[in-house]
């Protein structure tokens, strides 16, 4: 039987996103870019992001010197935010251990900040054509559906059995088409929801497709609902701006800027006066927001208020600014502050 690669790259041959801005070229910086991009974003929503990203930092020398809030203000609506701080954290591994190069060993590669084997083969097929198999969530799915593979792909086992069947399947000849070829047909053909058999290039030989059930594969995981957690966000202001803190650098919106927050129902200005010292008289708080993450809905009240005091003086700090809505700069904002800032903007208007 004719292995599954050779008809692949047939259909790439003709069909193939031969055009995509990271493939005019062999830079392994700008493919690392845009595979970090392209973990969980659909192409089409990461070209302009990329674009403007490598248009400010062309090289891993300028990231790597640039100040983590233009990295992350850049990132902003990307989401997944962890993947803007390993940018910038491998940025710097590269320049202080490796000279501002990639490392040519898988296992080199790695170990750096938000690298997993996956995109570290990626990098090392496209940038120098080393054979390397991936396995990001398009390989699974064709894989899964070649072979008709049950099993939640999550699962230990399931994994290890696809990672096998990719590295059977990875041919020792034009890696880098190869591993652009399989991510095209997992983008546009063998699609998660109404793929188009009719047009896949693995059609005679695929197993789901002559079962007639491919859109049994892969295996669902296991359903869990995801939970609900609130929070307040309090919007201070004064005449010359809202107060905003960075966020601590792990956990949600990490390295960001964001409003105050306290707990829902908490008494707002004693726990501003308690935190920052402040006086504060609260309005009546806005409509409430939704804001969906991967494994839980958070559910955002909005609390304009003035501040009435400055008991303690509280001035501008690294982690502390009175920010201006109608003069934004460049930092990192959360999807939804940056939208309740553009409503508070309002209150500033001429």
């Amino acid at each position: 039987m004719i292995d599954l690669s050779v008809h692949l790259l047939n259909w790439y041959d003709q069909h193939g996103r031969k055009d995509l801005p990271w493939r005019q070229h062999r830079d392994p910086y700008r493919i690392w870019v845009s595979e970090i991009m392209l973990q969980q974003t659909q192409v089409v929503t990461v070209i302009p992001y990329y674009q403007r990203f490598v248009a400010r930092f062309p090289t891993v020398k300028t990231l790597a010197t640039a100040p983590l809030d233009e990295v992350l203000h850049l990132w902003a609506g990307l989401g997944y935010y962890a993947r803007g701080r390993n940018l910038h954290k491998t940025a710097k591994m590269l320049v202080d251990n490796y000279n501002g190069e990639f490392p040519l060993e898988i296992e080199r590669v790695c170990e750096l900040p938000g690298i997993g084997r996956s995109t570290a083969g990626a990098i090392l097929a496209f940038a120098h054509g080393q054979r390397y198999p991936i396995l990001d969530g398009n390989v699974k799915r064709i894989l899964t559906r070649y072979h008709r593979v049950s099993g939640w792909p999550g699962r230990r086992s399931v994994e290890q059995q696809l990672w096998e069947l990719a590295e059977r399947h990875t041919p020792n000849t034009r890696v880098a088409d190869y591993t652009q070829a399989v991510m095209d047909l997992g983008a546009t053909i063998c699609r998660r929801v109404e793929p188009l058999c009719a047009a896949c290039p693995l059609r005679k030989q695929c197993a789901a497709r002559r079962c007639g059930d491919p859109h049994a594969f892969p295996t669902r995981a296991p359903r869990r609902d995801k939970p609900a957690k609130a929070v307040s966000m309090v919007m201070i202001r004064n005449t010359h701006g809202v107060l905003l803190e960075r966020r601590p650098a792990t956990g949600v919106w990490g390295g960001l800027w964001g409003f105050p927050e306290c707990a829902p129902g908490a008494d707002v200005p004693a726990t501003i006066k308690a935190r920052y010292g402040m006086i504060v008289a609260p309005e009546p708080c806005w409509d409430p927001i939704r804001h969906s993450f991967t494994h839980f809905h958070l559910h955002i009240t909005p609390v304009p208020a003035k501040l009435v005091i400055n008991g303690s003086g509280v001035m501008e700090t690294a982690d502390l600014v009175w920010y201006n809505p109608l003069q934004p700069d460049e930092r990192g904002l959360a999807a939804p502050v940056k939208s309740l800032l553009k409503k508070l903007s309002k209150s500033y208007g001429a």
